[in-house]
């Protein structure tokens, strides 16, 4: 029996018995003296289980005066691996999360989980900075709107936002029924119905100027039809109007090396060349960030097949050797 079944078990046994003598604990549970101190121990001060020694009954119960009938030890389903998990993906998390908005919800959690661990507080600490997340080019998003719209994604409700649109340098107001949080290379992003354009739009929220939640009922949107509308294509520019196109990309055998390991699409297609160059295919509708993508591989890639995607990066990099002066 591990320390967390113990920990399960002690707290069973105390609530149906009511009070329990030390001996009978060993008993049940087969375990030394000196360690059945030391989970009683730490069942009181890290997870705040109040539990007493009654002298008249020689033994130990809940502390009825401090709410020990309805005390109740959470996550005990957790195996200690599983609890090393969740404190890595919520340490991942943090790495995500701009102004702590999601870390400092989770984190009264995240503190019992620590102390299930069996950890001091300086152990538990040392422990979260073994995961490291390095993020750049990072956009940061305004709590205040994240956290309204994740409200009003969980509780289905409409909101009124102000949002600038960086291409032609505008500002909008619109009424949108939030569908998704989407989280794309460290900058998060609102799925959502617009009920102006009457359509799905994805909306970055560092470019959310005001925003405000309606009473009015979020009109709700299908999974497999977001996906299917927003997600087909290329990155955040998935969605839209234009056709679906592919783009066929040629790797330099020493690139290849790394792209072959890399997911650029999760529809993808891919191969090895005999002369050990590595082609992938991927699915697009606008080429904005697909093109990114390809430029940051340099002479490492070519694109085949497409001339005009083909013609949109050879004119991207014309116009770079001509900033240094290039012909």
């Amino acid at each position: 029996m591990d320390r967390t079944e113990r920990f399960y078990k002690i707290e069973l046994l105390l609530r149906n018995r009511g009070c329990v003598p030390f001996d009978a604990l060993i008993e049940e549970l087969g375990v030394s003296r000196a360690t059945l101190k030391r989970d009683l121990q730490y069942l009181r001060d890290r997870l705040s289980a109040p539990i007493v020694y009654d002298r008249f009954d020689n033994g130990y119960r809940f502390d009825a005066a401090a709410g020990g009938e309805r005390h109740e030890l959470p996550g005990l389903w957790f195996s200690e691996k599983e609890i090393h998990a969740l404190l890595t993906m919520h340490q991942l998390m943090a790495g995500l999360d701009d102004d702590g908005v999601l870390s400092r919800h989770l984190q009264p959690m995240m503190d019992k989980l620590q102390g299930m661990l069996g950890a001091d507080e300086s152990e538990a600490r040392e422990l979260m900075r073994r995961v490291k997340v390095i993020v750049t080019a990072r956009r940061r998003t305004p709590s205040q709107y994240f956290e309204l719209l994740g409200s009003a994604l969980v509780q289905r409700r409409r909101v009124w936002l102000r949002y600038f649109k960086r291409s032609d340098r505008s500002t909008s107001e619109r009424e949108v029924s939030p569908q998704r949080l989407v989280n794309h290379r460290n900058t998060w992003y609102l799925d959502a119905w617009c009920h102006a354009s009457d359509g799905l739009r994805r909306f970055a929220l560092d470019a959310v100027q005001d925003a405000r939640a309606l009473d009015t009922r979020a009109r709700n949107v299908a999974i497999r039809d977001l996906e299917a509308e927003l997600d087909a294509g290329y990155g955040i520019y998935g969605g839209g109007d234009a056709k679906l196109k592919w783009a066929t990309l040629v790797f330099q055998a020493g690139a290849a090396q790394w792209v072959a390991g890399e997911e650029w699409h999760t529809q993808q297609k891919a191969r090895w060349l005999d002369d050990g160059r590595y082609e992938l295919q991927v699915p697009y509708s606008d080429p904005t960030e697909l093109a990114m993508d390809i430029l940051r591989h340099g002479d490492s890639v070519v694109v085949t097949g497409d001339k005009v995607l083909a013609n949109a990066i050879k004119g991207r990099l014309t116009r770079a050797l001509a900033q240094y002066g290039v012909n």
